[in-house]
């Protein structure tokens, strides 16, 4: 579905490469998560992938496109949500869908794009200015507007960022529909738990390279413990670990089970977050 191959860019009048010699290649239907700090190469590459930026090195293919060659026909097929919402604030949000769809041939009837903002919770102030809208507000609605035209490819940047947990649990909820209706997700974070969440496959970036790529599970194994941790105890709280590998056999675990008031048992596999610092040696700050 996409594909890059030694992928260079710089700004112009930069004397250092924003992205350098990235390679990856996302499938159709997947979720592929490319996590990194602020400044790390995440945007330009996501802007490459559009076709915002140009005279980059290296090949990028979409579907066999080649987006040097890119036409309009190629925007029919994606759909971008931004991390700034970029809206006219002075329509209101049906009306701002309704103008957009109006620039694209496969779009939404308005009852649909009505059902739209009620799968993204604005269905109450369709018709209410933009203007009005709190941040977290603007960023349903600009990723209500990256679907209207029903696109095969997705790329998000930070679609969570802002919302309350309920609004981003709407719209975790819908990026995991997509993906199993078959649309191609690009999702640009630093947000290491919706990452884990959501994605299938993630790419580490820092300082415009790629680390490391792999499943979120395969990395937190490979940089966890093999371990099982049980706090137990009534009026004050033990804890012991216990061999993973062992576990099935160890008395001491199960006379433990049998006589104590077990509290939580936890695998000690890594977070996504402190694999990420482990292969990068940076934080996501």
């Amino acid at each position: 579905m996409i594909e890059v191959k030694h992928l260079h860019y710089t700004y112009p009048g930069a004397s250092v490469e924003a992205i350098s010699d990235i390679n990856f290649t996302i499938k159709k239907g997947e979720i592929f998560g490319f996590l990194g700090p602020s400044g790390a190469g995440k945007s330009t590459t996501q802007k490459i992938l559009i076709g915002l930026l140009k005279d980059f090195k290296g090949s990028v293919s979409v579907n066999d496109i080649d987006l040097s060659s890119v036409d309009d026909d190629y925007y029919e097929k994606i759909g971008v949500s931004f991390e700034l919402p970029n809206h006219y604030i002075k329509l209101t949000a049906i009306e701002n869908l309704q103008y957009f769809a109006s620039l694209y041939e496969n779009a939404m009837s308005k009852e649909d794009l009505m059902n739209l903002l009620e799968e993204v919770g604005l269905h109450e102030d369709a018709d209410q200015a933009v203007s009005t809208y709190s941040k977290g507000m603007k960023n349903r609605l600009n990723f209500a507007r990256s679907l209207l035209h029903r696109p095969e490819i997705l790329f998000l940047d930070e679609p969570t960022a802002g919302l309350d947990p309920v609004n981003a649990e709407r719209i975790k909820s819908i990026i995991d529909r997509k993906r199993r209706e078959g649309v191609t997700i690009f999702l640009t974070t630093h947000d290491m738990h919706v990452a884990d969440e959501l994605c299938d496959r993630v790419a580490f970036i820092v300082d415009g390279k790629i680390s490391i790529t792999d499943e979120p599970k395969s990395l937190k194994l490979a940089h966890g413990k093999k371990s099982v941790k049980v706090e137990f105890g009534n009026s004050t709280t033990e804890t012991k670990e216990f061999d993973l590998d062992t576990i099935g056999g160890n008395q001491e675990f199960m006379e433990l089970l049998k006589s104590e008031t077990v509290q939580t048992i936890h695998s000690q596999e890594a977070t996504l977050a402190k694999v990420f610092i482990e292969v990068t040696g940076r934080s996501l700050d």
